[in-house]
């Protein structure tokens, strides 16, 4: 008879951006607060490259001792493995389609495994993985090790949900065969999810049994000053220097902060995106520039007469900031823009605000 193997740690976040990490450590200090120090025992924590550099938040994390092990996961995208390419091409039946995508579902899983054994995933009571879309997701699947899925962004289902967008055709087979584990859906539907946490499940366009509300700002609310100060430091190296850059342009006049996105694709697209937004909804404010941290773009060089804030954190950190006040924010899909306390007037303009620059299909993501 097989014996259960004993697991050895506690849990362990999967994370592939900033406001991943930023998430992980407001559902840590949550357990800090609420665990007596004799039983409490200390999370670890995996950053993902397979989208974000993330420069050296991993050094920074390791001397906030919020968390024990720092892993560095080096997953892989698809692109990586050619030999994956002719089980994703369309053949426009059906039948097909699902025999090509069995196998590539666990032709995925094996070829990343090289990459994620490094970490032993089978010792953790818990883990919670952050778009599970990404291999990881996979991998945990075809390894037959439960975990927990948690929403990508701050209501980011609202604007995509991958699971229904990717599989609108036949969906409800397909929702059967992820829950056989013979392919693999994201957001709730794999076998091996145990639930999905999201901020507000009714911005979810195709609900799913497994979807668990976890509201983000009662975390932030809940926090002490020092796990304020905590996260500030963990996230930005010179707080200092970057409330100076807040402030700068606060004297005599308004701000205005625009949130950018590393969509449309094209970078010169994108860079007209800005010109325009700045132009329609900034004019006449001191304006402030937050680069996603995925976009790469020399906003100072593209603006210079504009604050470019530097580092790359995620905007809720702001939050923490005393005495900050900005009259407007300006963002096309970015929903963390509704959690940032300190401004007075937010305008989201929706993904259609990008019809002018790129071709719809590349950002109609399939939610009505």
């Amino acid at each position: 008879m097989r014996t259960k193997r004993l697991k050895t740690k506690s849990r362990i976040y999967v994370c592939h951006t900033f406001y991943h990490v930023y998430v992980s450590i407001l559902k840590e200090m949550k357990l800090m607060r609420e665990t007596a120090p004799a039983e409490f025992r200390k999370a670890d924590i995996a950053l993902s490259s397979i989208s974000t550099d993330f420069e050296k938040l991993g050094e920074r994390i390791e001397r906030s001792g919020i968390f024990g092990e720092v892993y560095a996961l080096d997953e892989k995208r698809e692109e990586f493995f050619p030999q994956l390419a002719k089980y994703r091409k369309n053949y426009g039946n059906i039948l097909r389609h699902m025999v090509n995508r069995i196998i590539f579902t666990k032709m995925i899983a094996k070829c990343e495994e090289p990459y994620m054994a490094q970490i032993d995933f089978k010792a953790y009571e818990d883990i919670y993985v952050f778009c599970d879309s990404d291999p990881i997701g996979y991998y945990l699947n075809y390894k037959h090790i439960y975990y927990h899925a948690v929403e990508d962004g701050l209501d980011c289902l609202r604007n995509q949900d991958d699971a229904y967008a990717d599989n609108y055709g036949h969906i409800k087979l397909k929702l059967l065969f992820s829950r056989l584990n013979l392919i693999f859906i994201t957001n709730g539907w794999g076998k091996y999810c145990i639930d999905m946490e999201l901020n507000d499940r009714s911005t979810v366009y195709m609900d799913c049994p497994r979807l668990v509300e976890v509201p983000r700002k009662p975390l932030e609310q809940a926090l002490t000053s020092e796990q304020k100060k905590l996260i500030i430091k963990v996230f930005i190296e010179d707080a200092d220097y970057l409330m100076e850059q807040l402030k700068s342009k606060g004297d005599g006049g308004e701000c205005a902060i625009f949130l950018t996105e590393p969509h449309p694709v094209d970078e010169e697209a994108r860079k007209r995106v800005c010109l325009d937004v700045l132009e329609r909804y900034c004019k006449g404010y001191k304006v402030i520039i937050k680069p996603h941290p995925r976009d790469m773009i020399d906003y100072e060089k593209l603006c210079p007469d504009v604050v470019v804030l530097k580092g790359r954190f995620p905007v809720e950190v702001l939050n923490f900031f005393e005495g900050l006040h900005i009259k407007r924010a300006v963002s096309i899909v970015t929903t963390a823009m509704n959690n940032m306390d300190f401004v007075e007037e937010k305008i989201n303009l929706g993904a259609s605000f990008w019809d002018a620059y790129e071709d719809p299909e590349k950002h109609n993501w399939g939610c009505p």
